[in-house]
């Protein structure tokens, strides 16, 4: 047992570098939560400049992370580190839908794809807080939109059909993204309808007037 001591004083070098780095992960990832947060706040207060600036911020830590974390992949996988990245990919995908772009793609935020699909999910939540925000400047046709968004994204989360444990309740945010769609097409709906009877009320009492 001549070698013991060589074998304990690795494996302490190594446990104490890993403790460093997820204690450094937990830092960072709260730090990508917030970013991510305001990014967030800033869309639908249509500071998409400022949006945009808070995600090149977020973006960087993620970089931050997947490098600090390249030589312990199960500090990456720990729930906190995939949970903040999962609320970046919400926030990417709320601020690219909202302002019009592109979809981005689980590569190009360097992401894994379950947290992209969780934050995919997520997503529409969003996409309903910004139609009723819309709905109340009565613009139906960006609510339209929206709402198409919405149903997309469903119509792709239904499909992804696997175990808890590969897709980290997955399932729970499916059923939440279907509520807040169907939510979402009914408040659409009774806006409609409240505009058609207010113009056909409009109407009547124009005709009113001229007679």
């Amino acid at each position: 047992m001549e070698n013991l001591d060589q074998i304990g004083d690795r494996i302490r070098q190594h446990l104490e570098e890993k403790n460093t780095a997820r204690d450094q992960a937990l830092q960072r990832s709260r730090s990508l939560i917030r970013f991510c947060s305001k990014t967030i706040r800033a869309v639908h207060r249509e500071e998409f400049e400022l949006a945009k600036d808070l995600l090149k911020e977020a973006s960087e830590l993620v970089d931050q992370l997947s490098t600090e974390l390249a030589p312990f992949p199960d500090l990456f996988k720990a729930g906190y580190t995939q949970s903040a990245l999962k609320e970046y990919a919400e926030a990417s995908i709320v601020f690219r839908l909202v302002s019009g772009e592109p979809l981005p793609e689980p590569e190009e935020l360097q992401i894994g794809f379950v947290p992209y699909l969780g934050g995919l999910g997520e997503a529409a939540g969003e996409l309903r807080r910004r139609t009723l925000d819309i709905l109340r400047r009565d613009d139906l046709a960006e609510a339209e939109r929206l709402l198409e968004m919405m149903d997309d994204i469903y119509g792709l989360l239904v499909t992804i059909d696997f175990p808890d444990a590969l897709t980290h309740n997955l399932r729970r945010i499916t059923d939440m993204v279907r509520g807040v769609t169907e939510r979402t097409r009914g408040d659409l709906t009774t806006t409609f309808q409240q505009g058609e009877l207010k113009r056909a009320l409009q109407s009547v009492e124009k005709r009113l007037k001229e007679n």
